[in-house]
């Protein structure tokens, strides 16, 4: 991952602005700590500070055009760059950088070039023929990115929020599958998939088709000039993409230049479920593992950092993002700037547990649309910025356009939760790998139950949260809470903790704007939490409040009153 900041319009052209730019440019050196990069024209700055993982030689960035006259700083990458650069011959290319091909297929298009783009990004791309200039997201929003509007009229844009919310009036997360065009104003969206609509699909499920999608979506994803490897939890999708990589390892160019055998990353508390499971999958794949333990304490005194970083409040994105910051602190340590991640099937497969409530597949199907459309203010958001907090890029093949588009395609019965036909959570993608002649997994880890990373790293991690959070807020303190955030109102002491601590480091309106709110249990959305009417009662985000669901489901009674217990069987 890279960081861009980029101001446009802006009526100061003096010294004293360029530094400026520059500092506030230096708030994202995280993101990119390889090499930073400026383009002033005239009212228009465009920065950059790059994390090289394609072309480390020679595609620092701002990237151009062959007279300089299309500037573009991208954060992200494109898979299908070589693809792109075969249909763009007329054009001389200077780098070797995956992403210089936006900048020419402009110049060949127009601004009606994004959708031709395999990737995950976000850039924006200056015109200095006549100062015009549009910003794009990638589809399901991978890629962070924020828009705002300085007091002088200037337009600005973001990798962070960090980097524009002191000199901007109005700011706001940058919608996914959208450009913004300052020729045609505002926002459009140019994601137009078949699933965004929510009409139930009909296609049929060939368990060899979405397999062969999916593997397609890991492979793709090894393109790489520096040291990758896999987060690896134990859990289904996690293992599914470790295992598809390893076995595909050997035929990459990857390999040729760091060798053919895998390496896997895990984090958990001592004997947390995610250690032992991870443990496994790697003997089993043969990978190289690296195994990193934390005390509840050691995460408890990096939630400020962490909250700075992620730049949320949302308690489950919290709970999840603090041991992947500290995992990828490990990682970075290794010299590895690129690993692969799960994030996305629980969303396109109905993987949550409070998914067993489904009272029919056309209501299952509007879920899975709701929460693919809200991944970037949650799973994308905490997967890119605990990772980018410490240079490393995070990829995603779940979110891979194509696979989303199978996926979403299928009937959504198949994807129906039904004991009675032995079908448990994302039955449809563990069906589809469970190839007895080639096994691609463990039966048993191949038909896990899910687990969400905050409850796998360790049951005590979350427990240990709720315990501290009692300890910094007040009864009085929560009573109040109306008054002092009238806006997303926090219900529980360690929610109202996490967004003291936010409002510290963000204390705007429309910072806190940018955070959803509403009633959630076990990750649901709020329209969910109809399903079942006890979950009125226990709004918890964590696996374990799906009652009667999780193996390990809180007891409603000590769930009424905030005291979790485990209780082990199935209700």
């Amino acid at each position: 991952m890279c960081g861009i900041l980029a101001v446009l319009g802006i009526a100061d052209h003096s010294q004293v602005k360029r530094s400026r730019i520059i500092e506030l440019s230096r708030r994202l050196r995280h993101r990119g700590p390889d090499w930073s990069g400026l383009h002033h024209h005239q009212d228009c700055y465009l920065s950059h500070q790059r994390l090289a993982i394609v072309d480390p030689t020679s595609g620092d960035q701002p990237l151009y055009n062959e007279d300089k006259t299309v500037v573009v700083t991208v954060n992200g990458e494109i898979y299908n760059h070589k693809e792109l650069r075969e249909k763009l011959k007329s054009h001389k290319f200077k780098t070797a950088s995956d992403c210089e091909v936006i900048a020419h297929l402009y110049e060949e298009h127009g601004e009606d070039f994004v959708n031709l783009l395999d990737g995950m990004f976000s850039f924006v791309l200056l015109d200095t023929r006549d100062n015009s200039f549009i910003a794009a997201r990638d589809a399901i929003g991978i890629t962070p990115l924020y828009i705002g509007w300085g007091p002088d009229g200037s337009t600005w844009f973001a990798s962070e929020m960090k980097a524009l919310s002191d000199d901007c009036e109005r700011f706001m997360s940058f919608l996914p599958g959208h450009i913004y065009s300052s020729k045609n104003g505002g926002l459009r969206r140019w994601y137009n998939p078949p699933w965004y609509l929510e009409h139930t699909p009909s296609a049929p499920y060939e368990p060899l088709v979405l397999r062969k999608a999916f593997e397609k979506a890991v492979v793709k994803r090894l393109m790489t000039d520096v040291p990758f490897g896999v987060l690896l939890s134990g859990g289904l999708d996690s293992s599914l993409v470790a295992s598809v990589a390893s076995r595909y390892m050997a035929d990459s160019e990857a390999a040729c230049q760091w060798g053919s055998q895998l390496h896997t990353f895990c984090i958990g508390l001592k004997g947390s479920p995610d250690l032992g499971a991870a443990r496994e999958v790697a003997n089993y794949l043969g990978t190289r593992h690296h195994e990193f333990t934390f005390t509840v304490q050691e995460g408890i005194d990096a939630l400020e950092e962490v909250i700075y970083h992620i730049e949320t409040y949302d308690v489950t994105t919290i709970r999840a993002s603090t041991p992947m910051f500290l995992m990828s602190r490990k990682i970075k340590s290794l010299g590895v700037k690129m690993v692969l991640s799960g994030e996305g099937a629980d969303e396109i497969f109905g993987g949550y547990l409070y998914f067993h409530k489904a009272p029919n597949k056309e209501e299952f199907h509007q879920e899975t649309c709701r929460k693919i459309k809200a991944l970037h203010l949650y799973d994308c958001l905490r997967a890119n910025k605990s990772t980018s907090a410490w240079g490393v890029e995070a990829r995603v093949p779940f979110l891979d356009k194509e696979f989303i588009n199978v996926a979403m395609g299928i009937d959504p019965e198949w994807k129906m939760i039904r004991p009675d036909l032995g079908r448990i959570e994302k039955w449809i993608l563990r069906n589809a790998f469970d190839d007895e002649q080639n096994p691609y997994l463990p039966k048993h880890i191949l038909y896990r139950q899910k687990e969400q990373f905050s409850d796998g790293v360790g049951y005590s991690w979350i427990d240990g949260l709720k315990d501290h959070a009692n300890q910094q807020v007040t009864d009085s303190m929560l009573a109040n809470a109306s008054f002092v955030y009238p806006e997303n109102t926090p219900t529980t002491k360690e929610g109202y903790h996490y967004r003291t601590i936010f409002e510290r480091f963000f204390p705007k309106n429309p910072a806190r704007s940018t955070v959803p709110g509403g009633p959630s249990v076990a990750c649901s959305t709020a329209k969910a939490v109809e399903w079942d009417a006890a979950w009125s009662k226990n709004l918890d985000p964590s696996g374990r409040a799906a009652l009667g669901v999780h193996v390990a489901a809180y007891e409603e009674t000590k769930a009424a009153s905030g005291s979790p217990s485990v209780n082990g069987s199935f209700e």
